[in-house]
């Protein structure tokens, strides 16, 4: 029997939505203190070893538009389910592989129906949540699970791969998965779409098949180098196909990126500096248990225990962000948190071969913590600002793909200066040394690119329209036409 919406809780729904993020993000982190129990556990190679990781951020990097698009034209609710379906299975799959080949391309699967997941649950907050004091409490909660997500699976990571193996960390995201669908389906009413329009099919492809080069390229760049040749053969592919999008999206009728999405509000401003923000959060996840591990010789419990702190950090900043931004205006607060973080990364920049946690990881990773959680609230607000409702899956697409994007072209840069930096410090001083000196370069390059995040942040002075030329409330209004899926 369908629960009407009328008895459906706004509270329940978010929880149970805000659980999907959750998942998403805890996906992202949980598998990398399990990476060397995971090696020997199917015979993973070097290659095969970043591939566990890396095939899992490629296929959620290039799938996240064609997921958003394929959310507002089916149906968010419909979509969001069958992405938890399928990332659950993938899960399961990946916990039951016995070989390399198995457990990677389940990770793909995973990515899949992570793509699916983001922009759907996060279109379906903005559908619950008209503008105002109650969506910002609402992306307060998101902006709170979505870093909880990324600290809690390097601790949850590091419990069950220490208590039961490492199978059991893909185990317990399958189970999450099951509970939330239940959840999703039980609290989540079908929200009004509008009517099913053409499918920019060879616009889909050629993005999907741009991003996959782009991701690729710069993942494989960490191993092999800018100069390698397959790198190079990849940003060529991405620049190819990136024109012929263009080219394709110029023609479309329905295009897939339409340009009324970039005149709604400062959705290309928040998308750009989301990009940024990225570039650094994913970096942080990936360099901080690399020092506690490598140099502070802490096990992958107690570097998961490290992480409590800064996901403590996270939720507090999260639920503050609304209130700020109301006190003192959104591009204040997205300024003030991102040097807050710049504050805590520079600190960090000064972490020591022969230090401790409670001096060199504690104190930055509270200050880390809330700026990253304060901003991250304040630009998913500003790259959905204004957009028309029948747009809103694909926006959440976007600001997901940005900060995707935005973080595997950090990584690699980062990932390529700590590596070059570690390679001239070993030189003269002990592998610990060097390989502090190359953490160490890590975080000063990133506390600048906030730096100047902030500085671009400041810049955002101007108030957009929607995508309808309308007021908000115009453009959230639902079609008299629009049917439920």
């Amino acid at each position: 029997m369908r629960i009407t919406e009328s008895i459906r809780s706004p509270r329940a729904a978010l929880a149970a939505l805000a659980g999907a993020q959750f998942t998403v993000m805890l996906a992202t982190s949980i598998v990398n203190v399990a990476l060397p129990q995971i090696r020997a556990g199917v015979g993973l190679s070097d290659s095969g070893t970043t591939w566990v990781v890396n095939a899992y951020g490629l296929a959620f990097g290039a799938l996240l538009l064609t997921g958003g698009r394929t959310a507002d034209l089916l149906g968010r609710r419909r979509v969001l389910l069958a992405g938890l379906a399928v990332f659950g299975a993938a899960s399961l799959a990946a916990g039951l592989a016995a070989s390399s080949p198995v457990l990677i391309a389940a990770r793909a699967v995973q990515g899949l129906g992570a793509a699916a997941i983001a922009p759907a649950a996060l279109a379906l907050v903005m559908d619950l949540f008209p503008p105002g004091p109650g969506r910002g409490r609402a992306l307060g909660v998101w902006g709170a699970v979505s870093g909880a997500g990324g600290a809690a699976g390097v601790l949850l990571g590091g419990v069950l791969t220490q208590a039961w193996g490492w199978q059991w960390i893909f185990y317990a995201v399958a189970v999450g998965s099951c509970l939330i669908l239940t959840g999703v389906a039980v609290s989540v009413p079908r929200s009004p779409v509008s009517e099913r329009g053409r499918f920019d099919l060879l616009g889909t492809v050629t993005v999907t098949l741009a991003l996959t080069a782009l991701v690729w390229g710069l993942t494989t760049s960490r191993r092999s180098g800018w100069t390698d040749t397959t790198v190079l053969g990849a940003f060529a592919v991405t620049v190819v196909l990136g024109a012929a999008f263009v080219l394709v999206e110029r023609r479309h009728p329905n295009p897939l990126l339409p340009p009324r999405l970039f005149r709604a509000g400062r959705v290309t401003v928040g998308n750009v500096l989301m990009a940024l923000l990225g570039s650094v959060w994913i970096a942080l996840f990936f360099f901080l248990p690399l020092y506690q591990q490598q140099v502070l010789g802490s096990s992958p419990l107690v570097t998961g225990l490290g992480q409590l702190p800064l996901a403590a950090a996270n939720m507090l900043g999260s639920t503050l962000a609304p209130r700020i931004s109301r006190r003192i205006g959104a591009v204040a607060t997205v300024t003030g948190a991102l040097l807050t973080e710049a504050a805590g990364l520079l600190w960090l920049s000064r972490i020591s071969a022969h230090g401790g946690y409670p001096t060199d990881v504690l104190g930055p990773s509270i200050l880390v913590g809330l700026g990253l959680s304060i901003a991250f609230v304040q630009l998913t607000a500003l790259s959905v600002e204004g957009v028309a409702r029948r747009d809103s899956g694909l926006a959440g697409g976007l600001v997901n793909t940005s900060r995707q994007v935005g973080g595997a072209i950090g990584l690699a840069v980062l990932a390529t200066l700590a590596g070059t930096t570690t390679a001239h410090a070993a030189v003269h001083q002990s592998q610990v040394e060097a390989l502090t000196v190359g953490y160490r370069t890590a975080f000063g390059v990133s506390a600048a690119v906030l730096a100047a995040t902030a500085v671009l942040a400041a810049l955002l002075t101007r108030r957009g329209r929607t995508a309808d030329g309308e007021t908000r409330s115009g453009a959230d209004a639902a079609p008299s036409t629009a049917r439920t899926r």
